[in-house]
Parts: structure tokens; sequence; C-alpha cells
């Protein structure tokens, strides 16, 4: 009986330091693009995004909150460094939280690392293929490094889902997205 007690205790702090399965909001989230598509303005869109932006920042436990939480406040405060180093922790604690992902990705965004944003973009993209907020990330990472054609199509892609993003203007014609100019 000593020993299991032992083990007991031995077990509970590594159940603990692992992240709990990632809810599946998928039904929520599409039901959200879905009204979406069918708001007659960016005003009536506007709230719908944000709940899309709520249940995306809900972390899948406290701890990851909190890892989250301070990334963001970093990078508010224009600590990049730190807010990286959140993200990252982040992620290693919680691998199949995509917004973990996403958000490491636009603070290389901003560190103008746009490499390593675009490979925490495709990550965060497995793991949610619709989440609008990586794929318009995307296609302002993929301008920034030259390539205007795939920019254009990741675009156009994150416009089906939502067509009120405030980037959809970038792709209007003859609207210059490219770091040369060229239009996309």
């Amino acid at each position: 009986m000593k020993h299991l007690l032992l083990l007991a205790c031995l077990a509970g702090p590594a159940l603990a330091d692992t992240c709990p399965a990632v809810q599946d909001n998928r039904a929520a989230l599409t039901e959200l693009r879905d009204q979406i598509r069918a708001a007659p303005s960016q005003l009536a869109a506007e709230p719908l995004s944000a709940q899309m932006w709520e249940i995306w920042l809900t972390a899948p436990d406290a701890p990851a909150q909190e890892m989250l939480d301070k990334g963001l406040r970093q990078r508010n405060n224009g600590d990049y460094a730190g807010a990286f180093a959140s993200f990252d922790r982040l992620i290693a604690y919680c691998p199949d939280y995509a917004e973990g992902f996403n958000q490491r990705a636009f603070t290389s965004f901003l560190r103008a690392d746009y490499l390593s944003a675009l490979r925490d973009l495709d990550a965060a993209l497995e793991l949610l293929p619709d989440h609008v907020g990586a794929q318009s990330g995307r296609a302002l990472t993929l301008m920034n490094i030259g390539r205007a054609q795939d920019a254009r199509a990741q675009m156009l892609d994150a416009l089906a889902n939502n067509p009120w993003l405030s980037e959809r203007a970038l792709i209007a014609d003859g609207a210059p997205l490219g770091p040369a100019g060229e239009d996309i």
C-alpha cells in the first residue's frame, strides 16, 4: 500500500504537467463562419469575428491560458523576445493548441522573421485549417517574402471564411500587396 501511495504521488505532478486535449470547437466555429458569410455588413460581422477570437484565445487549461495571456501582454508591451519565449513554452506544453503557433507566428512577423512566422502559421493551419486569423496572417507573411501569387491564394481562402476581413482591401483591383508593389 505504501508503494502505491508513493507511485500515486509521483504520478500526480507528471499528469499535471501535461496539457489536456484541446476542446473540439469546430461546430461552433463553422456556425460562426456561416453567420459571418451571411452578415450584411462589416459592422454586423465584427461581433461574430470577436466570438471566433474568443474561442481561439481560450486555452485548454489554466496553465496554458496563463502562458498565452503572459505572451500577449509581453507582445503588447513590445517585449517580443519575452512573448516568443512564452509562446514557445505554450507550444511545448500544448503542441495541439493551434493558437500557440498562431501567436508565436505573429510575434515572429512583428520581428520581421517571416520564415519562422510561416513555419508556425503552417503548423497552426495543420491543426485548425479554417483559422481565419492564421490564414490572413499567412497571406501577409507570404507577401512580405515576395510570394505574391501564394499570398493572393491564401488571402482568398481567408476571405472565403470571412469576407469582412479588413485585409480584403489588399486584393482589390490594382491594390499593391507585394513588397515590390506587384499586384496580386
